[in-house]
């Protein structure tokens, strides 16, 4: 017999039977009625081809059969109400669990160093695994499977089951060298802006490029010398040149120092940047999921943003 030739109400009617020995207590603790109670029995009967419950002076006494099936049939029920009734518990103190988190390199420059200072008092057990945010559609895979946790950034193509939670928003300004003829300058100019040469930054899987788009929709040329594909290395090469790039504020305020770089408003009204946390459907109950994205927006938020489904 298979289990999808069986109704699992049946085998409920079973183990109160084997607790009451009477119908008519059984229909009231199931909150049904004695002739449905009689009808399950009945199907029950049929089904296993024994009588199963018989008809005594001290009620309605189990069939050898019966006995033998009440142990196993009363662990799987009880296993079922637990497994169903459970509340799962999430102690960051004790808990050793491992997150992974998809990010840029950006956030990782700028996220993961504050973040493992927190986890390192809150959660000393649990660790943190990062990779970077790869296409939209993979990225949802990720999410979706449970191999990625939460994904942070500016990842506007990240649709269709994903809750978003926004974090910040920033701006994005120039970058360069302290040594720079720009770092005299309080504000950069437009025309210094196209005068300078440039490092370009193409973020694949990102929303970064957005701000090229609008700087070449408005006619604004740069002499660009040196395309890279990620923000990483920035600061080591705009410490050693007389480049300039265009990059999130709350990133050159990260770099600027060690790497002895300034940083001005940019001259191009470019759209600021939306910072999200993002999750799957699947995991916006987890305790610990919820947990760590508590812990991150407690940690980076500038105020205060709802939960919204993407």
């Amino acid at each position: 017999m298979q289990l999808k030739d069986i109704d699992l109400n049946l085998l409920l009617v079973f183990d109160r039977m084997l607790a009451e020995k009477r119908v008519s207590a059984v229909a009231e603790s199931l909150g049904l009625s004695q002739p449905a109670i009689s009808n399950a029995l009945a199907r029950l009967r049929k089904l296993l081809g024994d009588e199963l419950f018989l008809r005594t002076a001290r009620g309605m006494e189990p069939t050898p059969f019966a006995l033998q099936l009440a142990e196993p049939v009363a662990y799987a029920m009880g296993a079922l109400h637990t497994a169903l009734n459970q509340q799962v518990v999430f102690d960051p103190a004790t808990s050793t669990r491992s997150f992974t988190l998809a990010m840029t390199d950006i956030g990782e420059i700028y996220f993961t160093p504050r973040l493992m200072e927190t986890l390192s008092v809150a959660a000393p057990g649990v660790t943190i695994s990062t990779l970077r945010n790869n296409t939209a559609t993979n990225l949802r895979d990720e999410l979706e499977s449970g191999h990625v946790d939460i994904a942070i950034g500016l990842l506007p193509q990240l649709k269709s089951g994903v809750f978003q939670r926004r974090l910040f928003l920033q701006r994005y300004v120039c970058l360069f060298s302290g040594a720079h003829p720009l770092a005299r300058k309080r504000s950069v100019s437009l025309k210094d802006f196209s005068a300078a040469d440039h490092v370009q930054v193409q973020a694949a899987g990102t929303g970064h490029g957005k701000a090229d788009d609008v700087m070449a929709a408005q006619g604004i040329q740069r002499r660009i010398r040196l395309k890279v594909p990620h923000f990483v290395a920035i600061g080591h090469i705009l410490q050693s040149s007389e480049m300039i790039a265009t990059v999130p504020e709350r990133l050159a305020r990260s770099i600027a120092e060690p790497f002895g770089l300034v940083w001005r408003p940019h001259p191009v009204a470019l759209p600021q940047i939306a910072i999200n946390l993002f999750w799957h459907a699947k995991v916006h109950r987890d305790p610990g999921n919820q947990w760590l994205r508590g812990v991150l927006f407690d940690t980076f938020a500038d105020g205060d943003g709802g939960a919204s489904a993407a």
